[in-house]
């Protein structure tokens, strides 16, 4: 019988003498789920091709960047025609300018916006900038927030609130960590009690305000309000990481959904229209202590670079007129309405969905709003199902703890196949 996935497993094969574990980055290793990656060769729309010819109907999407579908012939042609002109200048150019415009029209609180290659620099920055401007050594994060991959981000609680964090990575010294103070979300008491037991020493609150890296641990308002409320009252900054939630919901950030107001917002993803672009926003008396006006070291070689910037400007122009996301909004609709028919023969299937991004909670209950509180049983039945949706050509993260994203390449019918397909596959894991 002929393998379905002989190259990849080939090509994983040869990667795995040649790479840690083979990957990039760990989530694509399939750890999780079990078997070997998928190599791709292409996108197509709503679709991948990976190196076997196989087709799938992705709802991973890049991780989320690609809210328009792979390979957007406007995104396409402004990126090409950028490429022609030269990879990298190091230098000024136009392009910088244009999405810059093109994102404060997006945040119109703000008055500046520094571009930089990644989410994860884009909150080290920000990070940097609350630490100057307030002057103070500590930050305060939560338990379920992922904000990538800086040192004095990989950290979790200690035994109390008030216990030194431990360091979530090898290679984390005890002193950054213990600069990162981590409570649980949902938790307005904790908040107060480590405020009130780090007196004069919280330069600002991290805080994704749509959590989408733990599952979608959709957030209070009035939680966020609180927040903000508290930053203010304790002389802090409030940061909202928007890299998975900024313009995937509207023309601008979650923060316009819920009504909240931070000091700085951080961009990603779709910012770069699936090149490597992240973002800090904010107002003019923050962004400007960033040098070269400031005193706030941050420079990078790649940093607006003019084919990444080409391909965000083409993205942001076709969402600006919001019809995309009443696109979005209408397929969500299509899939509640799939999703709650299968919820009717299987009390467990749960899904929590924001706008275009969905989790599957496979456990009876309502899906939780904290990472601790995600039950085991819901884990295991995400990992069975995983292969028997490849073999029927959909692709779903390879984690049961991160979310899926649909994009305006995706019409009814893929949402209707992925809704066949789930049920199809929790048939066959549960016989």
């Amino acid at each position: 019988m002929t393998d379905r996935y002989a190259e990849s497993k080939r090509l994983y094969e040869r990667a795995a003498r040649l790479m840690p574990g083979g990957v990039n980055s760990p989530v694509r290793a399939f750890g999780s789920v079990g078997g070997s990656p998928l190599y791709i060769a292409r996108g197509e729309g709503a679709s991948l091709i990976d190196a076997d010819g196989h087709r799938y109907l992705d709802f991973v999407q890049s991780w989320g960047p690609l809210i328009l579908g792979h390979a957007h012939p406007a995104v396409v042609e402004a990126a090409t025609a950028a490429l022609r002109e030269g990879l990298s200048f190091g230098a000024c150019s136009a392009r910088e300018i244009k999405l810059a415009e093109l994102v404060l029209a997006a945040f119109p609180e703000y008055e500046r916006v520094r571009f930089v290659n990644s989410g994860t620099e884009a909150v080290m920055t920000a990070i940097r900038l609350a630490r100057a401007a307030v002057n103070r050594p500590k930050i305060l994060k939560f338990e379920g927030c992922y904000h990538g991959h800086a040192d004095h981000l990989l950290v979790k609680a200690g035994s109390g609130l008030i216990t030194q964090p431990i360091a979530t990575s090898a290679g984390v010294p005890a002193a950054i960590a213990g600069e990162t103070l981590v409570v649980p979300l949902d938790d307005e008491t904790a908040v107060r009690e480590v405020f009130a037991a780090h007196k004069n020493q919280i330069a600002a609150i991290i805080v994704e305000p749509l959590p989408a890296n733990s599952g979608l641990l959709e957030q209070r308002r009035d939680y966020l309000r609180f927040l903000r409320q508290i930053a203010s009252e304790q002389g802090a900054l409030l940061i909202f990481d928007e890299v998975i939630s900024g313009l995937r919901l509207r023309y601008g950030g979650y923060m316009h959904v819920v009504g909240v107001t931070p000091d700085l917002v951080t961009l990603g993803k779709i910012v770069g229209g699936g090149m490597p672009v992240g973002a800090i926003c904010g107002p003019a008396r923050l962004l400007d202590l960033l040098a070269p006006v400031g005193k706030v070291y941050q420079a990078g070689t790649l940093s607006g670079n003019p084919v990444a910037m080409a391909a965000g400007a083409a993205t942001l122009e076709q969402l600006r007129d919001g019809r995309a996301y009443g696109a979005l909004d209408a397929l969500g609709r299509v899939q509640d309405e799939a999703f709650a028919a299968i919820r009717a023969r299987r009390p467990y299937f749960n899904w929590r969905r924001v706008g275009s991004i969905s989790w599957l909670y496979l456990d009876e209950g309502d899906a939780p709003r904290r990472p601790d509180r995600v039950g085991a049983k819901a884990i295991e039945r995400y990992n069975r199902i995983h292969r028997p949706l490849l073999d029927r050509g959909v692709y779903l993260a390879p984690s049961a703890w991160e979310v899926a994203f649909a994009s305006t390449a995706h019409g009814e019918a893929d949402i209707r196949a992925l809704a066949h397909s789930l049920d199809e596959a929790l048939d066959e894991s549960e016989r």
